[in-house]
């Protein structure tokens, strides 16, 4: 018996438009000859023979698909075309392979089979061991399957028609004979098995002959096991003596490869080699994590907000700062869909338009989503408060002096109480409506009664005016905002304008505004001692409205003191005011 020698399944292929095999007249054929003699012949993926001497084959013309396979050979394929009538000749050289099979080993008899086709665990010519011949008797000369134990699906063909197929178990240093057709007929010792270390995977004699079959071997990994969702991980894997291999849930693969992957949950990966000598696995597991974590978060938490008329004076704006990582889709409510990360500068007016304290509420609501199931909410509040006021109104009226004061404009006796009253009232307002228009200003414009030259009228006036604005500064209002006009005598107001404003003035009884016409000469003259206030830009002028019901407007109507002028000019009405 010669040495066994290494093996492995040989196939040769030709891909083919398939017509069924046939015998007719329009046929051409096909001769194979091929070497080593112990191959098997398929065509069109069917088992026709052995190929121990030149085969004649009649094929209907076209494109036929011709495979060669001796287990332990590297398989030769070959397109072949036929011509009608013609004869194709394929000339064949199987290769040896060196690699030999290591034990522990079982073993097959496979009697009755004739020269059928004996395929392992499959039906294709990958899965081709040889032929009946060479595995049917365990005398002197050995003609024998030698298998990893295990079990197998054997399928013996004849004609590319089953003779038998089934199950065999072949346990470890026994030997399995099965009776073609009627199947597994004992398992026996095999003492010979224990002795094998390596074996060549082919092997042929005389009248002996061992095919050795190999385990198929699997090796799987992942080069990332923990990603986030969305993140990708790279399979790489090997497989030996295994003509079919897939991965689940991948799909079928190639023997040995790489691939990108990217599952959406934790997933484990089982590669599954099959082939004649029977299944190797092996497993990868990638772990997904599926959660997110997100933040949001607003800096300053609460803004002011301030309105004067249409004038906005302070809208305080804030930062949404926001993060989420693990996620694919982010979203804030009002905002809508945002990168992962990122912040915003927001300028946020209240709803509330009508005058009145402000005080309101923004939600800002983080969605952050995977495609992998995995999603987080974050709330973030922004607090708006403040006030919105009406457009100020600088609504005062003129400033009265008594007679022939001030002398002096460091005199602020000159300044009555009532007036000063009116003065710092007209500061409060101007203050408040310099916050609307920065830019306004105050004209204060000094009068004198017609008592006098003009020559020293202009200075009282002056006086009076400056006196004015020296009290406004003391109230605060910056001396560039104020500048002041001295008249004198020249725009006086008449008898007649004086009298329309006596009867205009709703305060006055028909009694009393009768006694102070009595008098008009003298209250035409205090209504002319005065300072009158213009407000720009707005041209706004202050109402020419006398104090009659003030406290002190005994002092102010005249020089002549307020023991006389009280009780000839203030009507009885406003003194009985004055004295409550």
């Amino acid at each position: 018996m010669k040495p066994l020698q290494r093996f492995s399944l040989a196939c040769v292929l030709l891909v083919f438009v398939a017509t069924p095999l046939s015998i007719h007249a329009q046929d051409g054929k096909l001769q194979v000859q091929v070497t080593p003699r112990h191959a098997y012949i398929f065509i069109d993926g069917h088992a026709m023979s052995e190929a121990s001497k030149r085969h004649s084959f009649s094929l209907s013309p076209g494109d036929h698909k011709v495979e060669i396979v001796n287990y332990g050979y590297t398989p030769v394929s070959r397109t072949v075309t036929i011509a009608t009538g013609e004869t194709a000749n394929i000339e064949v050289t199987l290769n040896p392979v060196s690699t030999t099979v290591t034990g522990p080993f079982g073993a097959m008899t496979i009697e009755g089979a004739g020269r059928d086709a004996v395929l392992l665990n499959g039906k294709t010519p990958d899965f081709f061991v040889g032929h009946g011949d060479e595995f049917n008797h365990d005398w002197w000369w050995k003609q024998e399957l030698v298998v990893p134990p295990g079990k197998y699906q054997v399928t013996v063909l004849h004609d590319d028609k089953p003779t038998w197929e089934g199950p065999v178990e072949v346990p470890a240093n026994q030997r399995v004979v099965v009776d073609v057709p009627k199947g597994v007929r004992k398992t026996v010792a095999w003492p010979r098995g224990e002795k094998l270390g390596t074996v060549s995977r082919f092997s042929a004699g005389t009248a002996s002959a061992t095919v050795a079959v190999a385990k198929p071997t699997a090796e799987l990994a992942a080069s990332t096991t923990q990603i986030n969702c969305g993140d990708s991980s790279q399979l790489k894997w090997t497989s030996t003596d295994a003509p079919q291999v897939q991965i689940t849930p991948v799909g079928s693969v190639a023997t040995s490869g790489e691939q990108a992957i990217q599952p959406k949950q934790t997933t484990n990966y089982e590669l599954t080699a099959l082939g004649p000598g029977g299944t190797a696995n092996s497993a990868a597991t990638v772990n997904v994590n599926t959660a997110v974590q997100a933040s949001l978060a607003l800096s300053p938490a609460e803004i002011q907000y301030k309105r004067i008329g249409d004038k906005v004076l302070q809208e305080g704006s804030t930062a949404l700062n926001w993060t989420a990582t693990n996620a694919s889709v982010v979203s804030i409510d009002p905002l809508g869909t945002v990168d992962a990360n990122g912040n915003r500068t927001l300028q946020i007016k209240p709803q509330k338009s009508d005058p009145g304290s402000v005080d309101e509420s923004v939600t800002y609501t983080l969605t952050a989503k995977n495609e992998c199931g995995g999603s987080e909410t974050k709330t973030a509040t922004l607090r708006i408060v403040g006030t919105i006021e009406p457009q100020p109104q600088l609504a005062t009226r003129s400033v009265y002096f008594p007679t022939d004061r001030p002398r002096s404009v460091s005199s602020d006796d000159a300044l009555l109480s009532s007036e000063k009253e009116t003065l710092t009232s007209i500061a409060g307002a101007f203050k408040k409506y310099l916050e609307y228009n920065p830019d306004a200003r105050l004209t204060l414009i000094g009068h004198a009664d017609k008592r006098g030259p003009q020559a020293y009228n202009q200075p009282l006036s002056e006086r009076r005016a400056q006196l004015a604005k020296a009290f406004l500064v003391e109230q605060g209002i910056a001396e560039d905002k104020i500048e002041t006009e001295a008249h004198g005598a020249e725009k006086n107001l008449s008898a007649s304008e004086v009298k329309n404003l006596l009867e205009q003035n709703t305060e006055l009884s028909t009694e009393d505004r009768e006694k102070l016409l009595a008098k008009l000469p003298t209250i035409v003259y205090a209504y002319n001692r005065r300072v009158d206030v213009n407000l720009s830009p707005t041209g706004q002028q202050s109402t020419l409205q006398y104090p009659l019901q003030a406290a002190d407007f005994a002092t102010l109507i005249d020089r002549n003191g307020p023991k006389q002028e009280e009780s000839l000019v203030q009507p009885a009405a406003i003194k009985e005011r004055v004295k409550n």
